[in-house]
């Protein structure tokens, strides 16, 4: 039940930077679903593992499969489904308790904080890489020339 919650409040606010990013009408839904979706896939493989940057590694993973496949299907950009979606995924609370940690002269909390968020900045970028530049290597091979 409590996965139900989160993938409805991860789609509502997929849902709200898609609208705040101008997505086309019949991309917002889809845009939704995929954020809501990476967001049950965060907490479940955060239940399972405690780690926020493996579970950040497989929920992008699971958004740019997604948005591969929308893209192929929808005749759209994958990036116009991956940049909302991937939005409940950014280490905000991190990067702010770095900051926090900072102020208050606190660093090695600044450290532990600071080191999660590029971490977690890392993940999301290495699995987006990861499907794209597979999904690039299958176009390639496709193509007649």
């Amino acid at each position: 039940m409590i996965y139900l919650y989160d993938f409805i409040i991860a789609l509502t606010c997929t849902i709200g930077f898609a609208v705040l990013f101008n997505l086309p009408r019949t991309a917002i839904l889809n845009a939704g679903f995929a954020g809501g979706f990476s967001w049950v896939i965060y907490n479940l493989f955060h239940n399972i593992t405690h780690s926020s940057v493996l579970s950040t590694f497989v929920a992008s993973l699971a958004i740019a499969i997604l948005a591969e496949t929308f893209a192929v299907k929808f005749k759209f950009p994958a990036t116009i489904f991956i940049v909302p979606a991937i939005v409940p995924l950014v280490p905000g609370h991190a990067l702010y308790y770095t900051m926090l940690s900072i102020i208050q002269n606190n660093y090695s909390a600044a450290v532990r904080y600071g080191s999660e968020t590029v971490l977690v900045s890392i993940a999301i970028a290495g699995a987006l890489t990861v499907v794209l530049s597979v999904n690039s290597f299958r176009k390639l091979k496709r193509s007649p020339n």
